[in-house]
């Protein structure tokens, strides 16, 4: 009716009508996708395929006309957060499977957790400290962990305490390095890339992690894209370097053998 109208549209009850459209409330909808991700990582360490049917009968249940909504949310989560990728793998049947799309060897054992993946995370913090000039203060790595719902001394469902997982657990690993910004008074601290970061990703891999998330393409972020594709090619110089050093040690190897075995016995 339009405004104004004295008269009242009958309607059914806020719960008939629930029942009957499968609504649901923005903090419900959240709710159901929270439980949908744990649900979808306690598959992914157990090593168990998921089906619709499942999802659907364990979390989704009343509410299948929000299956789509639901799962997408739960999607970009685990990809963000985790670095894992749904998959469907029949087509007829509905089944999927989560597989971890970043290559770090990095793989979370880090407490009792199962091995729950947590390079979506750690490829986030890197990917701050790289536009922040290869230097993140505390403060700007906070920012982007708060707005992944991670907060200082509140306990997290997969990640445990995230202080401790960013300030000792990755230290420890050497995925970061973790320092006293010099002369500062009072003391204020940094986040750096660790060796083993170096060792096992590359600011490009980073930079595409970003752009994913941003929903673009790597090449938008100019100036941290020129960074990357002469930190990829300082890496093949390297790696051309290495390779021709083992190559010659390999044939000086050779030829000492051959030089040993033509002499006379």
């Amino acid at each position: 009716m339009p405004f104004g109208n004295n008269q009242v549209e009958e309607r059914p009850s806020s719960s008939q009508a629930q029942l009957a459209t499968g609504y649901l409330s923005r903090g419900r909808l959240d709710e159901k996708v929270v439980i949908l991700v744990r649900y979808l990582l306690y598959k992914y360490q157990m090593k168990e395929p998921i089906t619709k049917a499942e999802m659907l009968r364990n979390i989704i249940q009343m509410h299948k006309s929000h299956f789509l909504e639901i799962l997408r949310k739960a999607s970009e989560h685990l990809e963000l957060v985790f670095g894992l990728d749904i998959k469907e793998m029949d087509s007829n049947k509905h089944i999927y499977i989560l597989i971890n799309k970043l290559e770090l060897s990095y793989d979370a054992r880090l407490g009792d957790d199962g091995g729950v993946p947590k390079t979506g995370l750690l490829m986030a913090i890197l990917g701050v400290i790289f536009t922040k000039g290869n230097r993140a203060t505390e403060e700007q790595v906070w920012q982007i962990l708060n707005a992944m719902g991670l907060y200082s001394g509140r306990e997290h469902f997969i990640f445990g305490e995230p202080r401790k997982l960013i300030t000792k657990d990755l230290v420890k690993k050497k995925y970061l390095e973790y320092q006293q910004v010099p002369d500062s008074d009072p003391p204020r601290y940094e986040f750096l890339w660790g060796p083993r970061a170096y060792a096992e990703t590359s600011k490009m891999k980073v930079l595409e992690f970003l752009a994913k998330v941003h929903d673009t393409i790597p090449s938008a972020y100019q100036t941290w894209y020129e960074e990357a594709l002469r930190d990829e090619e300082a890496r093949a110089q390297a790696r051309a370097a290495a390779r021709a050093h083992i190559s010659a040690i390999v044939i000086a190897r050779s030829r000492a053998l051959s030089s040993y075995s033509s002499r006379p016995k």
